[in-house]
């Protein structure tokens, strides 16, 4: 019973992962993290829960205190019919609460800082972004990365030889 229990509610919360932008852990060095909402059409909805949504050069804008995922690709949804006019390109609105919008426009007014997304997922039945406040990594700071990288590595195929 208590098994039945806990495996509902890790259904219930099992949130996959449609698409992440690995670029931005490379580029960026992540300040804040925020989960916000995606405004989709229907056809873009079943186009991304099938994995068709590319985060690759996408980035966060702000129009009329309104924020904007802008630059992501969703492919057309091969079912949806004749899609005439479609943009995969689009700007998609970003829902956010009215604090965390204020917040998110004044980081974005700082100079360095810039609000980029992280990842795609579903949340109960939803499908949710990750977006972060991000401030640019220098050349320098990029092979600092690489080079912890590569070491983590070498640690971890001593360890496995061993």
């Amino acid at each position: 019973m208590i098994f039945a229990i806990f495996m509902l509610k890790l259904t219930y919360y099992y949130m996959p992962t449609l698409a992440e932008n690995k670029k931005v852990f490379f580029d960026y060095k992540i300040l804040e993290k925020f989960e916000a909402g995606l405004v989709l059409l229907g056809h873009e909805v079943k186009a991304v829960k099938a994995g068709q949504i590319s985060l690759k050069g996408a980035f966060i804008t702000f129009h009329n205190n309104k924020a904007y995922l802008t630059n992501a690709t969703i492919s057309k949804y091969k079912q949806a019919g004749k899609l005439e006019g479609y943009d995969p390109t689009r700007s998609r609105e970003i829902l956010l609460h009215k604090k965390e919008l204020r917040y998110l426009q004044g980081k974005f007014a700082e100079k360095g800082l810039t609000i980029v997304p992280i990842a795609v997922y579903t949340k109960n039945r939803l499908v949710k972004i990750e977006i972060a406040v991000a401030q640019g990594k220098h050349a320098f700071d990029k092979r600092e990365s690489i080079k912890k990288r590569d070491a983590e590595r070498d640690m971890r195929r001593a360890m496995k030889n061993k």
